[in-house]
């Protein structure tokens, strides 16, 4: 087992979630509470990697964050290196890859928030952020678990954007998903199923979680 790869992947997940929680949790609200007609384009780019091949998007981040444009020389520039066939730069590809599993989630649940609260919030003087902390999160607080744990897993298997995007270079870009790829690659079934298991461990341990308290819940309300 190569636990560098698993380190790696468990780091890049972690990272890329907290992004996305951070991001997600505003852009959710404003979808649901706003009302300008723009917000329309904004949610079909957020959604936009659902359908968008996981290697058209490694491709076009690697000539965006490349030195071949002026954008990825000015970040190489204040960083100090390129962001493709990097670590941060795995982190950039995963949080654009991932977005809608975090958004989409929140939308649903703060949507679901009955209005009537939202309302009685602004009367009393609260401001938007002030509504987003105090009404929508923690009676969404399910949605944004969901959110959470969907945006862990799916970068925890991502392939196409981190094989485009970062390569396979050990101990910065050699993921899970790359590890395995290359132990199939050399037919080292073996080692191959022991990485594959890690994997579907790791997802059915945290989907399982999740149902586990939705009917814990549920049981409670009975």
């Amino acid at each position: 087992m190569d636990w560098q790869a698993f380190a790696l992947t468990l780091r890049l997940a972690t990272v890329t979630t907290a992004i996305l929680l951070a991001i997600a949790v505003p852009l959710a609200a404003l979808l649901v509470l706003g009302r300008a007609r723009w917000l329309a384009a904004v949610e079909a780019l957020a959604a936009l990697p659902l359908v968008l091949p996981p290697t058209v998007l490694g491709f076009f981040l690697l000539v965006l964050l490349g030195p071949r444009t002026a954008f990825g020389r000015g970040i190489a520039a204040l960083i100090g290196h390129p962001l493709a066939f990097s670590f941060d730069g795995l982190v950039v590809g995963s949080v654009i890859y991932s977005l809608p599993f975090a958004v989409q989630p929140l939308v649903a649940g703060f949507a679901a928030v009955p209005a009537s609260l939202v309302d009685a919030a602004r009367l009393l003087g609260a401001n938007p952020a002030r509504v987003v902390a105090s009404v929508l999160v923690p009676l969404a607080r399910r949605s944004l678990v969901t959110a959470a744990v969907l945006s862990f897993l799916h970068t925890v298997g991502e392939f196409g954007v981190v094989l485009m995007l970062g390569g396979d270079i050990p101990g910065a870009t050699r993921t899970l998903s790359i590890l395995l790829y290359n132990q199939v690659e050399n037919f080292d079934y073996g080692a191959a199923e022991r990485t594959s298991a890690i994997l579907l461990g790791l997802s059915v341990t945290a989907l399982a979680a999740i149902y586990a308290s939705r009917q814990a819940r549920g049981g409670r309300r009975a």
